[in-house]
């Protein structure tokens, strides 16, 4: 069996028990995470504060993803692992403990470990162990086994929530992530990489080795994820509030949003690592602007189908982005040439969730429009500046 998963687009082992690590965590996770600005809001926390929630967590991801990458590269990518998931369930004891709105942001400094320190590492084993031809169907698995949990779990999140309450519902969800933690440390013992030999070079010439393509995809990236960060915590909010649904119909059009990127990652990855990146992207960043403002143009449940299914085509062409980093990082710094990505990447856009909150209230629908204008500007950028022959 391991032999025959090996010689499979995208299965190595070794991508495929970190593809498993992930998908145990997101799980846990995606059982109250849609659902932790109802959580503030019931600890407590106004709009501006959760808006202020989602800037902390960006910045956290900008600042943590670095070091990420710089320990994956330095004492290996199992190792690294170990250390991330122990600091993760730190953070989710403390949200499971909260008495109040101002330990969640505690919790966030510790659960943000895993999903934005690993991420590095998890890139570069597709990297170290994929060629350049089958890295794109690499994340598509990658990404496929991520967005299960993503499409079941909030629905299974929603129903406690309606059956128990938003405190008492969220808390047992996050009962299960610390057991699913657990089991991850299992999977994460399989991963069996080679240290590659470091080479003495500092975060400045980490940026020096960038490609200018890759610099290019970087800018369009940013702008794309302001536009994703100016709505993306209220998007719940809007739901709920606004539109007067209950959190069970919401994890509903999460499953259906997550279920529409699951069924065209395979399809996609397999065409991308044939003809090339850039439509796909393209596609992805289109659909990043778009999905803000059918929000706001939708006003009954069946027209919010409309708007998750698009949610869920933004991640048509993720694999291809991931890809091109990796494609354009050198195997010695490759976790860190992904970390300093995404390191720019997230604190560019840090103000946007804080951004979002003052907007929401000027007007709920606000943060969605000024997120799908910025969104199409995003996509002009990619189109114009980075050339087909660096995303092939």
């Amino acid at each position: 069996m391991r032999r025959f998963v090996g010689k499979l687009p995208g299965f190595e082992r070794n991508v495929l028990a970190a593809s498993i690590a992930v998908f145990l965590v997101f799980l846990g996770e995606e059982l109250w995470k849609k659902f932790l600005p109802r959580y503030l809001e019931a600890l407590g926390a106004s709009a501006v504060i959760i808006g202020l929630f989602g800037t902390v967590r960006d910045f956290l991801d900008a600042i943590y993803q670095y070091p990420g990458g710089w320990l994956a590269d330095h004492f290996g990518r199992r190792r690294a692992f170990f250390l991330f998931i122990a600091l993760a369930s730190v953070g989710y004891f403390i949200y499971l403990i909260s008495p109040s709105w101002p330990w969640v942001f505690v919790g966030l400094a510790f659960s943000m470990s895993w999903a934005s320190m690993a991420s590095p590492g998890i890139f570069a084993i597709i990297g170290d162990s994929l060629p350049k031809e089958q890295r794109a169907m690499g994340f598509t698995v990658q990404s496929f086994l991520k967005r299960i949990p993503m499409a079941l779990a909030p629905v299974l999140g929603g129903l406690l929530i309606a059956q128990m309450g938003v405190l008492t519902g969220i808390r047992t969800g996050l009962a299960v992530t610390l057991a699913l933690a657990t089991l991850t440390v299992f999977i994460i013992r399989t991963v069996n990489i080679a240290v590659i030999p470091s080479p003495r070079i500092n975060i400045r010439g980490v940026w020096q080795s960038f490609h200018h393509a890759l610099k290019r995809l970087l800018i369009s990236d940013i702008i794309i994820r302001i536009c994703e960060g100016l709505s993306d915590l209220f998007i719940i909010l809007y739901v709920t509030h606004v539109l007067g649904l209950n959190a069970a119909q919401y994890g509903l059009l999460v499953a259906i949003q997550m279920t529409t990127s699951m069924v065209v990652y395979i399809p996609a990855g397999r065409i991308a690592d044939r003809i090339g990146r850039k439509p796909f992207v393209i596609a992805t960043f289109t659909c990043f602007a778009l999905f803000p403002l059918f929000m706001v143009l939708a006003s009954s449940f069946v027209s919010l189908v409309g708007a998750f299914i698009v949610g869920g085509l933004r991640e048509i062409g993720e694999p291809s982005r991931k890809a091109m980093i990796v494609d354009f990082a050198d195997p010695g710094i490759r976790a860190r040439t992904v970390g300093l990505y995404y390191l720019v990447r997230s604190l560019s856009i840090t103000p946007a969730a804080a951004i979002g909150g003052l907007l929401w209230n000027f007007s709920p629908a606000a943060p969605f429009v000024i997120a799908s204008i910025i969104g199409m500007a995003g996509v002009i950028v990619f189109s114009v500046t980075v050339e087909e022959r660096y995303a092939a």
